[in-house]
């Protein structure tokens, strides 16, 4: 089987899955999002994106407590495997290395 690759989006919700830990749910996403790269996400696109990152077996997911403020409703919180630790890691390896290759450069101000 050949390399896997995360698109941009894809790398960046699981990056904040793992920040997040035990706090991952939708909303919790989008607000890190927000926070750390002062982005504005849509919720669907993080859902798609997280159904998508656990099909490639990247993330795992549970419900848990229904609270009275969401009606009774449960979340889905996300936690990343195994996989998609060494995954990123390869990523940011692999990124740092190109990274290190770039000459000195001067700039002048």
């Amino acid at each position: 089987m050949g390399k896997t690759y995360l698109g941009e989006f894809e790398e960046l919700v699981l990056t904040i899955v793992m920040i997040l830990k035990d706090e991952a749910y939708g909303n919790s996403i989008v607000k890190a999002i927000k926070e750390y790269q002062d982005r504005t996400v849509n919720l669907s696109a993080v859902h798609v994106t997280l159904y998508r990152l656990e099909e490639k077996g990247y993330v795992n997911s549970d419900m848990r407590g229904a609270t009275q403020e969401r009606g009774g409703r449960r979340k889905r919180y996300f936690q990343v495997t195994s996989s998609g630790v060494a995954l990123l890691k390869e990523m940011k390896d692999a990124r740092v290395q190109l990274w290190n290759m770039i000459p000195q450069l001067k700039f002048t101000l």
